[in-house]
């Protein structure tokens, strides 16, 4: 683990604490020492090792620490299914218990020092698995898996217990998994299929079951890591190890709570680079259950906005229900890269076309119209008043005879075309089966993915059993919606993966000019006043109004003097959060007149309301542009993250915003534009002109760096609005927030700062 418990390095630990302090980084990164370039300017790691687990998936040597034979134990069928899984891959089994000679006819040794071999997997069937690890360190054992539970999953006294069990592990030099965990990891595999295989990673075994279910449908798994607690091995772990992997060809995990949230970003990355698809249910979208799962499994679920965000940021394909990561994740495992993203529908019947494509438009899948020439080739085959410009109807007939092949193949050879969506609400042989035929045959000669929706609920049909199930090249669905989501994530994950380039590869490893600058700002454990978090931002070069801080109503006349009419006048403080609601924002003065009465209302009402101040900003007025909102906020397990939405007064009304989890380039900065409900505002809309969006992506980026460099130390920053001219004319920050996280010692400011009221 890297710092806290809940994933986020603490503040010492960070280059930019480590650089300004002279403090020395120890951190390690999976099980190594991390040199300088392991880590960005905040102190995080920037790669995480791939832990080699073929000796778990693969022992050759395997002890069972509390071995049985003894009928109604449970450790007896635990031993019967181990005995049978290490005589399928091969690996030589002993059991081990103090006071049994043998356990199913193999000789049992009394502990793990009179083990005859070194060994590569040790399951450990006893309540307190402590001593034991302790026992295996001794011994060098590479693996362990421990059952038990009543540890995180409990309570506070049941998470000590497991601190102490991880502590043990690390000194061990061994690597753990669970506990609270399962025999998933030991299921009988079916070795006759081929193909690319799905890897299956779950925190609560039974949800894995439809998964692993797949198997009798024909498609390939090749592995099933049940994590249970993570006092050690993680979901990251296994991510990043099933990415090196050569027969995965997708990642489907069942996710309740991540232990390590840049260890989780460090492996998505990994599976990123490499293309392979990681599919993944996350609970916690709600905040039931989000508690559940915490009490289910002992770990931070996190912010669930971030998390949606950040699987986004690297490619992890989220989806809701078991069936939709199931059937996602067979169509992902075995299609190749689409050719195009062009999606033709081909039914026989109107409506069901019609249907299908409403569903299919509305996720924002590509239906392309067919040319005039296409068209004219499909009514060869199909009667001239059947549509076919897409979906296409056949009208039933010509599927039943060799037009039925034509058609398909004819479909599939546009080139605008890249998937086939073949629906079949119900079966209507023989003209059902010879269209699954064509189907399949046609799916054995193209590159381009066939799919099929086979809607009967029966499901027994030789159609479907046979002819469709047994392909490999055709991904078979049971419903409309199912079908949808598999097919954008397909294509969405290949547009992904063609322009992915790794955030961590570029991520600034050393602090900017700015830092220093910037860190003279910070007053641990106090917000500063918008006087000095404009500073802060201008310390990053971030564009700010003219503006000066006045202590008194000539000065503030001499000040809209310099700064030019009409001015904006606002009270400076450290405390004041909302400036417009407490009246202490006067806007358009344009008078010396107007400016003096401001300042004393200003002051008036500041004395009235209690509220300290450093000074009346006189800020010049700039009115034309998009009103928008930036800015930084921790979250318990990824850390910093950078927000950008709309904003003004509205901006908690509205609440479009898009979150990134640093590091992170231009391309996902533009990215989080798009992303905006309100981004045809930016476009310029009703006759006003596009906004100056190179702009505002340089200011999110400059906040990305505020937020690397400063960390824990900046623990929230709210830019808004932040005005967006026109194109080409910038962007600038009318009003700014921060608040500083407590100092390196956890001290906080004192009064002698620039909060520090002067009158």
């Amino acid at each position: 683990m890297l710092g806290s418990t809940h994933g986020t390095l603490t503040t010492d630990s960070r280059r930019a604490r480590v650089i300004a302090c002279g403090e020395q980084p120890s951190p390690v990164v999976h099980g190594r020492p991390a040199d300088v370039d392991d880590l960005d300017v905040s102190g995080r790691p920037l790669y995480a090792g791939v832990p080699d687990l073929d000796r778990f998936f693969r022992p050759e040597s395997l002890a069972v620490i509390g071995a049985s034979d003894a009928e109604g134990r449970p450790n007896t069928g635990i031993t019967r299914q181990l005995l049978a899984w290490a005589e399928r891959v091969g690996a030589r089994l002993h059991p081990v218990h103090p006071t049994r000679e043998a356990v199913f006819g193999i000789p049992c040794f009394p502990s793990v020092a009179d083990l005859p071999e070194q060994i590569d997997l040790a399951v450990l069937l006893v309540a307190d698995p402590l001593p034991v690890v302790e026992q295996l360190a001794e011994a060098k054992v590479k693996f362990a898996v421990a059952f038990a539970s009543g540890f995180a999953e409990t309570g506070e006294a049941g998470a000590e217990a497991q601190a102490r069990l991880a502590a043990a592990v690390r000194r061990s030099g061994l690597r753990l998994l669970g506990p609270n965990t399962n025999l998933n990891a030991f299921e009988n595999f079916r070795e006759d299929l081929d193909g690319p295989a799905i890897a299956l990673i779950t925190q609560s075994g039974h949800q894995g079951r439809p998964v692993f279910a797949l198997q009798e449908l024909g498609i390939r798994l090749s592995h099933w890591a049940p994590t249970g607690n993570e006092a050690d091995l993680e979901t990251a772990d296994f991510i990043s190890y099933f990415s090196e992997r050569p027969e995965v060809g997708a990642i489907a995990c069942y996710v309740e709570g991540l232990k390590d949230g840049r260890s989780f970003l460090l492996a998505a990355d990994r599976a990123a680079r490499r293309g392979v698809p990681v599919v993944a249910v996350k609970v916690g979208r709600t905040e039931t259950g989000a508690r559940t799962a915490a009490s289910h499994t002992g770990k931070l679920t996190g912010a669930d906005a971030v998390v949606d965000a950040v699987m986004r940021q690297y490619g992890v394909i989220r989806v809701d229900g078991l069936d939709q990561l199931q059937d996602t994740s067979a169509l992902l495992a075995r299609a190749r890269r689409p050719l195009a993203d062009g999606v033709a529908v081909y039914s026989i019947s109107g409506g069901t076309g019609a249907h299908f494509a409403d569903l299919a438009t509305e996720a924002g899948l590509n239906l392309p119209q067919l040319s005039a020439g296409k068209q004219d080739e499909l009514h060869q085959w199909i009667p001239d008043y059947l549509n076919v410009a897409n979906p296409i109807d056949s009208g039933g007939h010509p599927v039943g005879d060799w037009r039925g092949r034509k058609i398909i193949d004819a479909i599939l050879a546009d080139p605008a075309v890249g998937v086939l969506v073949c629906p079949i609400t119900g079966p209507f042989p023989p003209m059902s089966d010879k269209l699954a035929q064509d189907l399949v045959d046609a799916a054995e000669q193209t590159d381009k993915l066939v799919c099929v929706i086979w809607g009967s609920p029966v499901g027994t049909e030789t159609a479907y059993r046979e002819t469709l199930l047994g392909s490999s090249r055709v991904a078979t669905f049971r419903t409309f919606a199912n079908c949808v989501t598999a097919v954008r994530a397909h294509l969405d994950h290949a547009r992904f993966t063609a322009s992915y380039r790794s955030p961590f590869d570029e991520a600034p490893r050393t602090p900017s000019p700015s830092f220093r600058k910037a860190r003279a700002l910070m007053r641990p454990g106090q917000a500063l006043s918008e006087h000095a978090a404009k500073l802060l931002l201008r310390a990053y070069g971030i564009r700010v109004p003219r503006e000066q801080l006045v202590t008194s109503a000539a000065a503030a006349v001499r000040a809209a003097g310099l700064v030019g009419y009409p001015v904006v006048m606002k009270a400076s403080g450290g405390e004041i959060a909302h400036k417009t609601e407490l009246g202490l924002v006067k806007i358009g003065l344009t008078s010396a007149s107007q400016v003096r009465d401001a300042y004393r209302e200003l002051t008036d009402i500041a004395r009235y309301e209690g509220v300290d101040l450093d000074g009346v900003l006189v800020c010049q007025m700039v009115e034309r542009g998009v009103e928008m909102v930036v800015g930084v906020t921790h979250d318990d397990l990824f850390g910093p993250t950078v927000t950008v939405g709309l904003g003004g007064v509205l901006v908690e009304v509205l609440q479009d915003t898009a979150v990134r989890v640093p590091p992170f380039g231009e391309v996902q900065a533009r990215d989080m534009l798009t992303e905006l409900r309100g981004r045809a505002l930016l476009d310029g809309v009703r006759g006003r002109p596009p906004a100056d969006l190179d702009a505002l992506v340089e200011v999110v980026m400059r906040v990305q760096r505020m937020a690397l460099e400063l960390g824990d130390e900046l623990a929230e920053l709210d830019i808004n609005p932040l005005m967006v001219l026109p194109r080409g004319q910038g962007a600038v920050a009318l009003d700014a927030l921060a608040v500083c996280g407590p100092g390196p010692d956890g001290r906080h400011g004192t009064d002698t700062d620039v909060n520090q009221p002067p009158f």
